[in-house]
Order: C-alpha cells, then sequence, then structure tokens
C-alpha cells in the first residue's frame, strides 16, 4: 500500500507473532467485514535489548523499510523513542510518562505540527491488576491474558484507541479518529504499548 493509501486508513489490526528470541507484529488494514485486510507493516524486536530498537518493513521478507523507533538512551525507563522513515528522516517521537505510569501507563506521541498526544489506560482497575500481577511469584513469567485500552487525547478530543482483545496471544484493534495523525506514528505507538510496555 503506498503512503496516500496508508494515510486514509482509520482502523487498523496489530497480531503479535511468539518466536523463540524475538518479538514479531503484523500491521494489517481492517476489511468491512472486521477480519485481517492487506498487511502493511511486519515489524521485529529483539527481546532483553539494552537499547531498544524496532524496525518496521512492508513485508514480513523485510526487503522494504517503511519506518522504526529507537530509544535515545540505554535502559531508561522514561526514555524517549524516536520516529524514522524509511530514510531515516525524524517523523515523530513517542515516550513513557514514568511517574503517572505508576499508577496507570501513560505515554506522550508528538507529531510535528500537531503538538503533543497523550494515552493512558482507559480501564485504571485492570492497570491496578496488572501492576498486582507483575509481584505475585511465578505470575509475571505468564502473560496477562485481560484486555486493556489506550485512549490517546489531543486536548480534550480523542485521537485514536489502542484495545487489546482478551487472549493469550496478543492482538490490538487501532481506531483512527484524527485524521491529522500520521499513521505511521500511530503504528509504532500501538507496536510500542506491546513491545515496551513492562519496561
Amino acid at each position: 500500500m503506498d503512503d496516500e493509501g496508508l494515510q486514509k486508513q482509520s482502523r487498523l489490526l496489530v497480531r503479535q507473532r511468539l518466536r523463540l528470541m524475538v518479538n514479531q507484529y503484523e500491521v494489517h488494514a481492517e476489511t468491512p467485514g472486521g477480519g485481517e485486510g492487506e498487511l502493511l507493516a511486519f515489524a521485529q524486536q529483539k527481546r532483553m535489548a539494552f537499547k531498544e530498537q524496532v524496525t518496521l518493513y512492508a513485508d514480513d521478507s523485510k526487503s522494504r523499510p517503511l519506518l522504526g523507533f529507537k530509544a535515545r538512551k540505554r535502559i531508561d525507563l522514561a526514555s524517549a523513542y524516536d520516529i524514522t522513515d524509511a530514510s531515516g528522516r525524524a517523523i515523530g517521537v513517542f515516550r513513557k510518562d514514568f511517574k503517572k505510569s505508576l499508577l496507570a501507563s501513560t505515554w506522550h506521541l508528538e507529531q510535528p505540527g500537531l503538538g503533543v498526544t497523550t494515552g493512558s489506560e482507559r480501564n485504571k482497575f485492570v492497570a491496578l491488576l496488572r501492576r498486582v500481577w507483575q509481584v505475585i511469584p511465578y505470575a509475571e513469567s505468564l502473560p496477562f491474558a485481560w484486555p486493556y485500552h489506550f485512549d490517546f487525547y489531543t486536548g480534550d478530543q480523542i485521537a485514536f484507541s489502542v484495545e487489546k482483545k482478551f487472549g493469550f496471544r496478543d492482538r490490538y484493534v487501532v481506531d483512527i479518529k484524527d485524521p491529522r495523525l500520521d499513521r505511521r506514528l500511530v503504528i509504532a505507538q500501538a507496536i510500542g504499548l506491546d513491545a515496551l510496555q513492562s519496561r
């Protein structure tokens, strides 16, 4: 799909593939019936990396890069992640708000010309349950299966939401309300929510 077609998308489906040493993600357009349509992006993240870097490709052959994001610092709980296009040009930034994330995970996405879009977990009870889950002995090694949702706002208007579906395999529906949002930034943030959530 070309850039113009990508920018017209208002609903995306993100699915994680489980592999031994890497996390892989597929981003699809949604079909009119609600199923997975055309593959828009494929991403791969190495586990246990000291400095996060994720490249997204046009397909799983990894022959044509589309965009990527990279941490500015090594192992930093409040690090910013620079988002770049296929040529390496900066197109935006996202970062976790460490203080606010102590109660409910909160992220800020910055797009030049649009400003800051802030997202946090919609259900504060689920946010608390996830934190308890992480301190229960042996439970932290099991995936957190309950769905959680992030709503991102620009001012007082919802810009987009990311909803995790129930199950042990991570699947997300991304609903984009603000037509001004660069879909590449939304895709990077959606994958970052899964790949970096425990950091």
